[in-house]
């Protein structure tokens, strides 16, 4: 199988990244409190956004007022909202995958397919294959795998009046929430158990994967990659401020 093709079965990997013999215990005993603090976005690795100033709604849900509908890859760590999300917009109800590392991801058939979930597969230093933030070999690592940014292939400028735009073909909302209220919700999905990638919940491990995908988001926005930032399903949409020219992450 094409790795770009690749899927997972179920949602996020239920089932589908080992088996449920050597999996670890789910600890309950968690206590969240119902009204957190809200610190920024990204309080491990700062990422300065700022509310779109024109929005328009599809389906009842606020966006950018460029972004358009066929356009719409919606990506995020586990239990972010994304599902939500897609279902809300009537959008295609299987999940894709892209791995950010392989030369033309930006034309998989995953992507075909619009608007849908994608997770997305990333290349880490000392690490041959790109890994999801759910598969065993990222969650397992100590101390913590590090972005290898050089092997993240970017897609062409364009070149000719009739070539394809490959940056902004598509726009990619990274749905991003508050590291305690996606463990909170987290751990509410877990007691149903419907998803492999919610055991073993903490909330390092919840911020470890935010902070993944929001320097992911920080980069390709930098490549110029058409991204954007929800805070929750619910959230309002908002753009990436980069404050140096220097910021490569």
């Amino acid at each position: 199988m094409n790795a770009n093709s690749r899927s997972f079965a179920g949602k996020e990997g239920k089932g589908s990244l080992w088996n449920g013999s050597d999996a670890p215990i789910i600890d309950y005993s968690l206590t969240i409190s119902e009204n957190p603090p809200r610190p920024a976005l990204d309080s491990m690795n700062p990422i300065q956004t700022q509310p779109f100033d024109e929005l328009k709604k599809i389906k009842g849900v606020r966006f950018p007022d460029f972004v358009s509908f066929r356009q719409l890859l919606i990506t995020g760590p586990p239990g972010a909202g994304k599902s939500t999300l897609v279902r809300k917009l009537g959008g295609w109800s299987e999940e894709g995958y892209i791995d950010l590392s392989l030369d033309k991801w930006w034309t998989a058939q995953s992507l075909s397919l619009r608007p849908r979930e994608i997770h997305l597969g990333f290349p880490f230093k000392g690490i041959k294959e790109a890994l999801a933030v759910f598969e065993k070999p990222w969650l397992e690592a100590s101390p913590p795998l590090e972005l290898d940014y050089s092997r993240i292939r970017i897609p062409p400028n364009k070149r000719f009046f009739f070539s394809v735009n490959w940056r902004q073909r598509y726009i990619f909302e990274f749905v991003l929430p508050n590291a305690q209220e996606l463990l909170k919700q987290r751990i509410k999905r877990a007691r149903r158990g419907t998803h492999h990638v919610d055991e073993s919940l903490s909330l390092e491990l919840v911020e470890r994967q935010l902070e993944v995908y929001r320097m992911a988001a920080k980069y390709l926005y930098r490549q110029g990659i058409s991204i954007y930032i929800r805070e929750g399903s619910e959230g309002a949409p908002h753009r990436i401020i980069l404050e140096s020219a220097n910021e490569n992450s």
